[in-house]
């Protein structure tokens, strides 16, 4: 499972179109909410949505970064034109907040609503079992009070049914004519958590106007491998942005584009792209490993990317990985002349077949032939798993035949001794 941000605003707008369907009252909350950029135009957004100049606004940057009312960037009860005015202000321009530098680049501004009390809801996902938080102390303070929070542990098989009692007898006596709305809300609540696939949802905090209950603040992970069967129900409009002060390269970009189009898991983030060892490795825990290894090893900053394929991609997807691998690593050669080094490396796969996965790498590797000559590219290789024997045969075969040097090794290979062998040679 990966664990991906989404904006608050397609938080709150799925939050509006789907959890009524999972509780059994409404909770009132109609996701009037609107996202805001350096592209907006401002005049078709207010004849699109009347309410922007007929009630007080709250304004904020939707960027997956929190602590917003900490640093000054919460705009509270302000009409349409203040709001405008402080948003434009701010578009475009640099912001430290939590010690990391970024640029603000996008705005959520809906209705500033009048409201009894706030509270803290979250939802974890977790191997064995799910986790509801509840807390009275809702707010930026939250974790300050954490003593206060009352925790709910949910049987993944079993669900919310197994503890709907459970919800109802933890409420606190302080919720007083509350207590049955909010543990309704509760209760919904997961039930929409598990059915969209969520792996993290906080709304903190949400408040109490009436009988309707309205998500003030929200931060919301998804289970990206989802993605397939969770589309319409997310939204076409659903992204997943970087997170705040991270700028994504072209080719960062089309890993996440062909991720999202597969079960399996491809992964990149570039580290420095002049460096000369390039990791593409199958399998996110051998991926973490062998990145370590080079680090172990005193070649950290010639470390060039981080990533993985991994899942049993398919020969097309393998080989739309590799040449954008192959193709960052062969730009330019090294200034100091060094070879530049390609570690193929992987534990024992289960079910992936090596072979079929090789096939694409092996087209790759063919059409960057000469490219890898001219940067002295080097290969090093050690896998296991269905189909290996022919895999590395293949690939070996495919090498020699570009006059490519290239190290082949099978599963009776330490999982990172090529690390070594690489770094030595």
């Amino acid at each position: 499972m990966a664990q991906r941000g989404i904006r608050e605003y397609h938080g709150k707008r799925m939050l509006a179109r789907h959890l009524d369907s999972f509780i059994k009252q409404g909770i009132g909350y109609d996701g009037r909410i609107v996202l805001v950029d350096s592209e907006t135009d401002w005049k078709q957004l207010a004849k699109d949505n009347p309410w922007l100049a007929k009630e007080k606004l709250v304004a904020k940057p939707d960027q997956l970064f929190g602590k917003r009312g900490k640093h000054g960037l919460v705009l509270v009860n302000k009409s349409f034109a203040e709001t405008r005015k402080w948003v434009e202000e701010r578009l475009g321009k640099k912001q430290v907040v939590n010690g990391i530098e970024g640029t603000l680049t996008h705005f959520i501004i809906e209705p500033c609503v009048k409201h009894e009390a706030e509270y803290y809801a979250a939802i974890k996902s977790g191997a064995e079992c799910d986790y509801i938080y509840f807390s009275l102390e809702g707010g930026i303070n939250v974790e300050e009070n954490w003593d206060k929070v009352v925790t709910i542990k949910v049987p993944v098989l079993g669900g919310i049914e197994a503890v709907a009692n459970e919800v109802d007898a933890v409420m606190p006596a302080e919720l007083g004519n509350n207590k049955a709305l909010v543990a309704n809300f509760l209760r919904g609540l997961y039930r929409y958590f598990a059915a969209m696939h969520f792996a993290y949802l906080e709304i903190n905090p949400f408040a109490i106007a009436g009988k309707s209950i309205i998500p003030l603040d929200m931060v919301a992970k998804l289970d990206d491998t989802a993605e397939f069967i969770c589309y319409d129900m997310w939204g076409s409009d659903i992204e997943f942005p970087a997170a705040f002060g991270q700028h994504l390269s072209p080719e960062e970009t089309k890993i996440r584009e062909l991720d999202a189009l597969s079960g399996a898991s491809l992964k990149l983030t570039l580290l420095n792209p002049d460096g000369i060892i390039w990791n593409m490795v199958a399998g996110g825990g051998a991926s973490v490993i062998y990145a370590d290894t080079v680090c172990d090893l005193g070649y950290a900053k010639e470390l060039a990317m981080y990533g993985e394929y991994s899942g049993n991609p398919s020969a097309s997807l393998t080989y739309e990985y590799a040449r954008i691998v192959l193709d960052l690593m062969t730009r330019k050669p090294d200034p100091k002349k060094r070879p530049k080094t390609l570690i193929l490396g992987g534990g024992i796969a289960n079910f992936t077949d090596v072979a079929k996965t090789f096939t694409g790498i092996i087209k790759a590797l063919n059409e960057f032939g000469d490219k890898l000559k001219k940067v002295k590219a080097r290969i090093f290789v050690r896998r296991g798993g269905p189909n290996y024997q022919e895999g590395l045969a293949n690939l070996k075969a495919a090498a020699e035949k570009l006059g490519v040097p290239i190290e082949v090794h099978g599963p009776e290979y330490h999982m990172t001794r090529v690390v070594s062998d690489a770094l030595k040679s």
